[in-house]
C-alpha cells in the first residue's frame, strides 16, 4: 500500500493497491476458459461414439457402395466401373426375390410372437416376484448362448426323422412334418430359434421401461376401478411407447439380418446347399454370402447389401409409424 498527499487537506491518504493480474491473463482468462469448457466438453463426451461409428459404421457402408458400382474380384480387387449394373443384375435374379420373400416370412413369424412374449415376460417380472433377480438372469441365458450352438440344438429338435418335435407329434397322433422340405415349416423352425435367443433380451429392455413408469398412475387407475388388463393397455403401453419403438426397430434390424440360424439349420455346412436344396429358407444375408464368396462376385454382393439396407430402412420406418399409432391409442401423446 502507498500513500499520496492531498493538497486540500494537507494530509496523506492511502492510495488503492494496484490490481494484481495473473501473468497469463488473470480472472478474465479463467472465465473464458470455464465458458469454453461448458461449450466444448459435451461434444468431447459424445465424440468417441461418433468416431467409432465413422470408422466402423459409416466408412464401411460408403466403401460397400463404392464396391457395388464396380466389378470387384476377390484377388484382383477393383475392376471396371459398371454403375448400377450390379443392382439391375441382382434385381433380375429370381433367387434374390425368393430370398426377400423368405426373409420377410421369417421376420413375420419371428417378430410378432417374440414381441408379444417379451411384453408378457416383462409384465410378469415387473410384478413383485420372489427371487426377481434370479428370474431376470434366467430369461437372459438364451441370449448369452452361442448362436451356432443354439442353431445346432434346434436343428436336431426339428429333424425330419429323429427330431424331438416330430416324436412329440407322433405321440399325440399327428403326422410328422418335413421341416427342411417345406418353406413354411422351415421358416417356423428358424423363427423358433431366433425367438428363443432374443425374447429374454427384449423382455429386459421392456422391463426397464416399465419400471420407469410412475406408480402413481397405476394407483390412480386402480382407484378409478380399472382392472389389471385395463391398466396394462391404458397405462403401461402408452407410457412404454419410446421403449417399445426402440425394441421394434432393433428387432426389425436383427430379424432381417438373420444368418447363423439359417446357415446352420438342417445340418447345412461345408460345400452343401445354402438355404435348402431349392432355397426354401435362403435369406438375403445367405444369398449375399453365397454370391460374394461362393460365386466370387463381390460387386453384386455389395449391391445386395445396399438393397438389404434399403429394405431395413423401409420396414423400420413402417414399424415406427405403426408402433407410434398403437402406443398413442387410449393414451396421451408425448
Amino acid at each position: 500500500m502507498t500513500t499520496t498527499h492531498d493538497p486540500a487537506t494537507g494530509t496523506g491518504a492511502a492510495a488503492p493497491a494496484p490490481e494484481r493480474r495473473h501473468p497469463r491473463g488473470g480472472p478474465r482468462r479463467r472465465v473464458t476458459t470455464a465458458g469454453l469448457d461448458l461449450r466444448v466438453s459435451p461434444y468431447l463426451y459424445i465424440a468417441p461414439f461418433f468416431i467409432l461409428f465413422l470408422l466402423f459404421g459409416l466408412a464401411p457402408m460408403l466403401y460397400t457402395g463404392w464396391v457395388a458400382l464396380h466389378e470387384w474380384h476377390t484377388i484382383g480387387g477393383q475392376g471396371d466401373f459398371v454403375g448400377l449394373a450390379n443392382f439391375t443384375a441382382v434385381l433380375g435374379q429370381g433367387m434374390f426375390w425368393k430370398s426377400v420373400f423368405n426373409t420377410l416370412s421369417i421376420f413375420v413369424f419371428t417378430a410378432v410372437p417374440q414381441l408379444i412374449a417379451a411384453m408378457f415376460i416383462a409384465a410378469v417380472l415387473d410384478a413383485n416376484l420372489r427371487a426377481g433377480t434370479f428370474w431376470r438372469m434366467a430369461v437372459l441365458l438364451p441370449y448369452v448362448a452361442a448362436p451356432v450352438a443354439v442353431a445346432i440344438i434346434f436343428s436336431n429338435l426339428f429333424g425330419n426323422q429323429f427330431g424331438l418335435v416330430n416324436n412329440l407329434l407322433a405321440t399325440v397322433g399327428l403326422p410328422e412334418v418335413q421341416w427342411t422340405g417345406s418353406s413354411t415349416a422351415s421358416h417356423i423352425a428358424i423363427s423358433t430359434m431366433v425367438s428363443f435367443r432374443w425374447t429374454g433380451y427384449n423382455a429386459l429392455i421392456l422391463l426397464a421401461g416399465m419400471q420407469a413408469i410412475p406408480r402413481d398412475l397405476y394407483e390412480a387407475a386402480s382407484i378409478d376401478g380399472a382392472t389389471r388388463v385395463r391398466r396394462f393397455f391404458s397405462v403401461t403401453i402408452p407410457m412404454l411407447r419410446p421403449t417399445l419403438i426402440f425394441v421394434i426397430i432393433t428387432t426389425t434390424i436383427g430379424n432381417l439380418q438373420i444368418f447363423d440360424e439359417a446357415r446352420m439349420f438342417g445340418g447345412a455346412g461345408g460345400n452343401g446347399p445354402v438355404g435348402g436344396a431349392d432355397g426354401q429358407w435362403k435369406t438375403i444375408t445367405l444369398y449375399l454370402w453365397e454370391v460374394g464368396w461362393r460365386q466370387a462376385n463381390l460387386g453384386r454382393s455389395a449391391a445386395i447389401a445396399w438393397l438389404l439396407l434399403l429394405l431395413i430402412v423401409l420396414i423400420g420406418l413402417v414399424n415406427f409409424l405403426i408402433a407410434r399409432k398403437i402406443a398413442s391409442e387410449n393414451g396421451v401423446k408425448r
